[in-house]
């Protein structure tokens, strides 16, 4: 039929106007002979473009009609899918959404009837209905075509919204059930002497036996046997054993109409290992001596339904005491938990973002979080012992054990993303629960779920949504109640009793419960503002506070800051306002003692923890540090009080350092952990050296301008050595420095000489006077001839010494030497003196390697702990710092005359260009980069979690889970966390092995 001019432009735009991705293609299946009736009805575009995807609907609709075996059929189709509105949704609603369906009905076309019925009973079909339905099979393929034809009518219910979600789930259950009795009676027609033989009883598990069944998934079943009729009961599980693998094998195997499902009794007990059935006397003992938590927590579901069903309920009655003892056993909330992140370990990277129910926020944190409480409380609430997990989140609401908004917002959340789940399975029915990547897949998933604006944006926003109110709620579910229990509570609310408040807390790894609800008390009790933030805030703190290794002490610290600032308005408004500070305490309160005790000592500076783009947390410049340090010194009226400035300006930035070093390394809810450790090595090292900086140059005014005024009679600078020189200094490291002094003209040198060292023993005296503030240690052991040489030299002295003198771990010493204090040109030509000294222009001769190596040796020797373990000590360790260092140091001392971008105090920017100049593979870079980073980060682990420096891990348990969790080690896995260190280093050693000791 030829258009007329224009008709093409005008059918195309209205096609695309009802949602019709390809309109050329929709625009010849409507010119199609089968269509062609009914081709301009308004009706049929408008049917077609309510679907999730128009052009699939309208594609299956063509086969559907080809598939007719006569015009009077296809007629018959036409009229009832024109006149008839609830067929046409639901016919349309369902080819729009299922391809997988659409092939069926092209397969046997005479299904469609199936969706023509509309009355009360087909609304909402239970098991018998489909029983009805399932009838007739008499194979395992009439059983697969029957299946889908009872599928055909839940989906049809389920895109029209007839139902919602959970009641779709429970259909596709009771439909599974269904298929479970008639692929049983199959096996049992097969084989009727081992019906006779036996009572056999099918458990469903999982979301079959929750009632809330995916249209594509495992049905997870328990088998459990007898004997019948006085038969020999080894015989008689022999015959259970037979029929069970056959009606598994009617269900999972391929035929020509595809499979069912697959059947998994992998739930039972011993796994795959173990008989696949058992009597009930064998179940029972098995339970009773050797079930893992994971497997009490799975009989939660557990429900007869095929076979023997007396049996099935004597099974279920036997067991269910067991279920509600398995809180009490050791370890409970550890094994549920290990349980879930083992999950998430498994999930591929790639597809951890896309996972609908394995990946964060997704359907497993709602079902894993309302199974943990059912386990804890159900033991003393039968309300809560359903195995349906919106029944049972309902329930828990009911009782106080969950706040009702926290339930109903997960509820929510909960129905959307097994909406969408359902969505994506439903079109091909595949057992998938990755959200596809392909636009067109997104934009009919969308559209299937309502989203008709921008079906794309708008259901990637409602996913993100969803997931990101389960993550935030899924663990808050447990804390909000603790409130409750220990606050007053609106008439009608219920409340947790003291001994499930008590339970609870030891749930959630608090050590000392008692104390703990004591701290809750006081803080949640009263009528005051300050009680009523707090209120709304403890529920998430504590859920943050239990995700760290030691809950009590964030806890306990969180009482004493709010104690010091609780009537302080900025406070109470930070935390209730800035969404990063609230949980930037929590983490920076329960990951140890150094920032805690930084904090407490000033506890305003939880004010730096605001700001909710993290700019509170930025450390700053050396420049800016100064200019606040050397103004609080200018303002004070005497040294002591100048030095005091700077040390508080100094604890204060230490904590903000610290803080962002934390947060960074756990990660909060809208920031992932930092994946770049070397990137939070290089802040700590950088802007713990530019503080130190900055509070010797203030500390050396103060002293300066008290002994002298605005001029001391000799220049004077300090050079910094070491891991200050470097740049890497640690929370807890000493400042190594050399002072250098050059009298001014018509001074003497005595006069010069005494007024350096009065200013050097000042200024370290100063530093080190007890206060709130935390001292810094000043150390010029690496000044010529060490410990028995002066403390102050003059430049001309330095060159003296140095041009005679210089042994060669004076040389190697000096490769970390930087000014940062004091007269900038007598740095800066301190700087041209020793410049030719470590990077000497012939390099090293194998005398001096030899030297160095024999020194490295004697170190290693001579400074590492009696009793430590020499393949954990982070500092002198083999692929330790040292090695790495010294390893650098040495290519440094042969090399940095020929290669500029050696000379530089920084470890890993003259290991970069080591690399880069081929001194060094690119291999063996990265293992010595990654073995130092690693090191450092123990080193300042142990500073936060311990309050004191260290260069090996703790042995104390909480100690050393804590700084695992800050190295990015869940609970239970510090082994792991050692190993790790173990094989980094060795690689590392490996590599110094050559490089060092071989032959450079």
């Amino acid at each position: 039929m030829t258009s007329a001019p224009g008709r093409r432009s005008s059918t195309f735009t209205r096609l695309l106007r009802h949602g019709f991705t390809d309109p050329s293609d929709a625009e010849r299946f409507l010119d199609s002979p089968e269509l062609a009736p009914v081709r301009n009805d308004p009706v049929l575009l408008d049917a077609l473009g309510g679907t999730a995807d128009p052009d699939l609907a309208l594609h299956g609709l063509v086969r559907l009609l080809e598939a007719q075996e006569t015009a009077t059929a296809r007629q018959e189709l036409l009229d009832t899918v024109i006149a008839a509105k609830p067929l046409r949704d639901r016919l349309l609603g369902v080819l729009g959404a299922s391809a997988a369906l659409a092939d069926h009905l092209a397969r046997y076309p005479r299904d469609w009837q199936a969706l023509v019925t509309y009355e009360p009973r087909d609304l909402h079909p239970g098991v018998e209905e489909f029983e009805r339905g399932l009838a007739d099979v008499t194979d395992p393929v009439s059983l697969r075509v029957a299946y889908r034809r009872c599928l055909l009518s839940i989906a049809a219910r389920d895109v029209c919204g007839t139902v919602d979600v959970s009641q779709t789930a429970a259909e596709l259950a009771d439909l599974a059930t269904a298929t479970l009795r008639a692929a049983l009676a199959l096996a049992e027609a097969d084989a009727p002497e081992d019906a006779a033989l036996c009572r056999l009883a099918v458990i469903a598990m999982g979301k079959c036996g929750g009632h809330e069944l995916n249209y594509v998934s495992d049905v997870d079943v328990i088998f459990v046997g007898e004997a019948a009729g006085g038969a020999d009961e080894d015989k008689a599980l022999r015959a259970a054993t037979r029929l069970a693998s056959h009606m598994m094998r009617i269900c999972s195997e391929t035929t020509v109409e595809g499979s069912i499902w697959p059947v998994d009794a992998n739930l039972r007990p011993e796994g795959r290992n173990g008989p696949l059935v058992r009597t009930l006397a064998s179940h029972l003992a098995y339970y009773q001596r050797w079930a893992k938590t994971w497997e009490f927590q799975a009989l939660l579901k557990a429900r007869p339904v095929a076979g023997d069903l007396a049996l099935g309920e004597e099974y279920t009655a036997a067991l269910r005491p067991l279920v509600w003892k398995a809180a009490e056993r050791e370890n409970f909330v550890a094994d549920v938990q290990e349980m879930r992140r083992r999950v998430v370990a498994n999930i591929p990277a790639a597809e951890v973002d896309r996972q609908l129910k394995l990946g964060p926020g997704g359907l497993r944190d709602v079902e894993f979080a309302v199974q943990l409480l059912q386990l804890v409380h159900g033991r003393a609430d039968a309300s809560l012992r359903s195995g349906t997990t919106l029944d049972a989140l309902k329930a828990l609401a009911a009782g106080g054990y969950v706040g009702r908004a926290d339930a109903a917002q997960l509820d929510e959340a909960y129905r959307f993303l097994r909406s969408l789940e359902h969505r994506i399975q439903l079109h091909r029915l595949r057992r998938t629960h990755l959200v596809p990547e392909d636009e067109a897949d997104l934009r009919r998933l969308g559209r299937s779920l309502g989203l008709r604006t921008d079906p794309v944006a708008e259901l990637t926003r409602e996913w993100r949504r969803h997931t990101t109110v389960v993550r935030r709620l899924h663990e808050k579910l447990f804390y909000r109640p603790l409130l409750d229990a220990v606050a007053a509570l609106a008439p009608g609310e219920a409340r947790l009793s003291a001994e499930a408040a008590r339970e609870r807390m030891v749930a959630l790894g608090y050590a000392d419960p008692a104390a703990a609800l004591r701290h809750l008390e006081a803080l949640a009790s009263g009528v005051t503002r300050k009680a009523a933030i707090q209120r709304t805030l403890l529920p998430v703190l504590l859920g943050w506070f239990a995700d760290s290794a030691d809950p009590d002490a964030g806890l306990l610290n969180f009482r004493k800051v709010s104690d010091a600032l609780g009537k302080t308005p900025w406070y109470l408004r930070l935390l209730r306002d800035e969404g990063a500070a609230a949980e930037n305490l929590a983490r920076v309160l329960s990951a140890g003692r150094l920032a805690p005790d930084l904090l407490m000592r000033a506890p305003e500076a939880v004010a730096l923890l605001g700001d909710g783009d993290g700019g509170g947390l930025t450390p700053r410049s050396r420049a800016s540090l100064e200019q606040e340090v050397l103004a609080a010194v200018r303002r004070a009226d005497n040294a002591v009080q100048g030095v005091t400035a700077a040390r508080g300006v100094r604890r204060r930035e230490l904590f903000r350092t610290a803080a962002a070093d934390i947060v960074g390394s756990y990660g909060t809810e809208s920031q992932p952990a930092e994946a770049d450790q070397g990137a939070l090595v290089d802040m700590v090292g950088g802007a713990v050296s530019d503080l130190t900086a900055a509070t010797l140059a203030g500390t050396l005014r103060a002293v300066v301008r008290e002994g002298w005024g605005d001029t001391l009679p000799t220049r004077f600078t300090v050079i910094g050595m070491g891991r200050f020189g470097g740049h890497e200094l640690g929370y807890g490291s000493d400042a190594d420095v050399l002072f250098v002094h050059e009298p001014r003209e018509g001074v003497g040198e005595r006069e010069a000489s005494e007024a350096a060292n009065k200013v050097v023993a000042e200024m370290r005296r100063l530093l080190q006077v007890p206060s709130a503030d935390p001292p810094l240690l000043v150390d010029a052991d690496l000044r010529p001839e060490g410990k028995s040489g002066p403390l102050v030299r003059t430049l001309g002295s330095y060159e003296a010494y140095y041009r005679r003198w210089a042994l060669t771990w004076e040389r190697h010493a000096l490769l970390r030497a930087e000014p940062v204090a004091g007269d900038e040109d007598l740095g800066r030509r301190f700087m041209e003196l020793i410049d030719p000294l470590r990077y000497p222009a012939g390099g090293l001769d194998e005398d001096a390697v030899r030297e160095i190596r024999r020194l490295k040796a004697r170190m290693e020797a001579e400074r590492l702990p009696r009793g430590a373990d020499p393949k954990l000590h982070a500092k002198l360790g083999p692929g330790g710092l040292s090695d790495v260092e010294w390893t650098v140091q040495l290519l440094q001392l042969r090399h940095a005359a020929q290669v500029p971008g050696l000379r530089t105090t920084r470890t890993r920017e003259a290991l970069a260009a080591a690399r880069e100049a081929g001194l060094v593979s690119e291999e063996d870079a990265e293992i010595l980069d990654e073995a130092w980073v690693l090191a450092t980060r123990v080193r300042n682990a142990v500073m936060l979690v311990r309050g004191r420096a260290g260069d090996t891990f703790p042995t104390v348990p909480r100690e050393l889970a804590a700084v695992g969790r800050y190295l990015g080690y869940g609970p239970g896995h510090a082994g792991d966390m050692l190993d790790a260190y173990r094989r980094t280093a060795r690689r590392a050693r490996g590599v110094v092995e050559e490089l060092f000791y071989g032959g450079l």
